[in-house]
This record gives C-alpha cells, structure tokens and sequence, in this order.
C-alpha cells in the first residue's frame, strides 16, 4: 500500500509543469533546504556536503535551514506545506517514509500524499559505541557481559523516540537480553557529550555524527550494522562479527519536494543528485564522514521504504514506542 502511494505521489504529485519550467528556467533563485534535526547532527553535516556541490552544478545558493523537533516531524511538515514552486526541499529518512506512521496516532503531514521523492542521497550503518573513559569494554561481547551484570541495566542515547538509533538499540537489548533504558536527546550533538561525562552508557547511533570522536580516541567503536566492515573503520566488526547475526540495519536518507512540484524540476534536481554521488571525491568524503553517497530515482526511493517497512514495524512493536 505504501509503495503504491508513494509511486502514486512520484507520478500524479509531479504533473503539470508550467511553462517556465519546461523551458529549463528552474533555478532561478536561492533553493531552500529544511534539515529536520539540528545542526552538527549526521543529516545536517551531509546535507551541507551536498549543499555546497549542488550549488556549482545548478548555479544557485543553497541554504540550509534546521527546523528539529517531534523526530523531525516538524521540519518535515514545514518541507510539505511549501509552495510546491522547486524553491524549497527538505531531507527525510526511512523513518519520516515508513517508521513514524506506526509511531504516531497522527502525522501532521500525509507522506504519502503530501511528499515527492526526489532521490536517495546517502545511506550510513549505525555503530555501537561506549566511552573510552567510562567503559572498559574492549569487544562487544565484554559489553555485553558487563551490561548484563549491571545492576538496573544500562542506558542507552539516541536522537529522539522513534528515530532508527532508537529503535537499532532496542532492538538489540531485546536481541541479547540487555536491560535497557533510552534515553531521548534532540541529537547527537547533545548525546556525545553525556557519553563522554559517563552519564550515559550506549548508544547504536549513525556512525556520521560519531566518527570525529571515534578517530579521536574519545569513544569507542565495538560493531557496526552494515553487512561488511565499513572501509575508514576496518579493524571494527560487523554486527555479525560480533556475535549478533541479523543484525544488518542501515539508516538511509534522501531529498523530498512538497506535493505537485512540477516534473521537470524533480528530474533535474535529480540528475545533479547523481552527478554529485557518482564523484569520487564525493565517494570518498561520505566514506570519511561515516556515510555512503548513493543514488536512486524518485520512484527507487519509494520503492525501497516499502519494502523496508516491515522490519521497522517490527522494531517500533519491540521497542514499545508510541507517540501522541
């Protein structure tokens, strides 16, 4: 059902260019992105990766605009009651597609009818990480040993109830018979720095936002869930690896126009998503940062929430989230 909407939404969302845009004029004028968390997060770094090539290839500024809040509802919500005109765009993960609509008793937004995918733009595994200076552990299997016997169990951080690092790390304490109790930030710009005093045990957050203070020496890096070692990190462990099989979850993101932005523009905003993808020194920042740039089609992006859907369904039922 969900793909059938979103597809839906990729084709009747899009029609009806004005002449102006068939004629190429888009863009014109400064481009609006909405980022839905704040800054110094994983998503707002990559955007503002994209941000800057996007800008020599179309010709135009692009500014970014953080607007966080409620799992990124509100930034989304403010990308789909924008003038559908190409001048405003937000970034949606696989939760604002397919996770929150089991979250919430109820969106401020349809993402099936009031969203159009432009394409995906990146997609990044998650890490499991502790504090150097707090945790002793040294594999994932001595953290496991060691939150088991601790006394409560452990907490573990994530950027909101609901986000994937949330549910990634329920799903695990219910995989290995930890304890755990999460604890909600705004995002990992506050969820770092409570590790690193030790007021906070875990997190299986976007390996992005934590890949500074890994190389750093700050935190350390006991699994990742891509299902192969991730290239700048290779003395690090799958999942797998690690002793938890199945445990193979990405957490992707791409670019989204509000409902009825014509056709033409999408298509071409999208072809300079893959022209920026498929650069090498592109590749290889994403690579460094804890991300990997990707390309998809419109279609491509809805595609895949649907088929991912499931697997998050059943994560939010472990986790036990609900949000009103």
């Amino acid at each position: 059902m969900l793909r059938r909407h979103l597809l839906a939404a990729s084709a009747a969302g899009l029609a009806a260019p004005s002449l102006s845009f068939a004629q190429g004029a888009w863009p014109d004028r400064t481009i609006r992105v909405i980022v839905p968390w704040p800054p110094g997060g994983s998503t707002d770094v990559l955007v503002r990766f994209y941000a800057e090539r996007l800008q020599a290839l179309l010709g135009q500024t692009f500014v970014v605009e953080n607007r966080a809040g409620a799992g990124g509802n509100i930034g989304i919500d403010a990308t789909a009651k924008a003038a559908p005109d190409g001048y405003t765009l937000g970034i949606a993960s696989i939760g604002h597609l397919a996770i929150n609509q089991y979250l919430y008793s109820r969106l401020p937004y349809n993402p099936e009818a009031d969203l159009v995918p432009a394409g995906i733009a990146w997609d990044l595994p998650n890490v499991a990480v502790v504090s150097t200076a707090h945790n002793r552990s040294q594999t994932l299997a001595e953290f496991i040993a060691w939150a088991k016997a601790k006394p409560g169990g452990i907490t573990y951080g994530s950027p909101g109830v609901g986000t994937t690092p949330h549910l990634s790390g329920a799903l695990f304490c219910a995989r290995v018979g930890i304890e755990g109790t999460h604890v909600p930030f705004r995002g990992a710009a506050q969820t770092i720095p409570t590790m690193l005093s030790g007021d906070l045990d875990f997190a299986l957050d976007n390996l992005a936002s934590y890949m500074p203070v890994i190389q750093e020496g700050r935190m350390r890096a006991l699994a990742v869930t891509s299902g192969a070692r991730w290239p700048t990190l290779d003395q690090v462990p799958t999942m797998a690896q690690a002793g938890v099989p199945n445990f193979v979850v990405t957490s992707w993101q791409g670019f989204i126009f509000p409902a009825r932005t014509p056709r033409p523009v999408v298509d071409r905003f999208n072809a300079a998503l893959r022209q920026v993808a498929e650069e090498p020194a592109m590749k290889d920042r994403f690579l460094r940062a804890g991300a990997e740039a990707v390309w998809s089609t419109p279609e491509g992006m809805a595609e895949r929430a649907a088929a991912e859907r499931p697997m998050w369904q059943e994560a939010v039922r472990v986790s036990g989230a609900k949000v009103d």
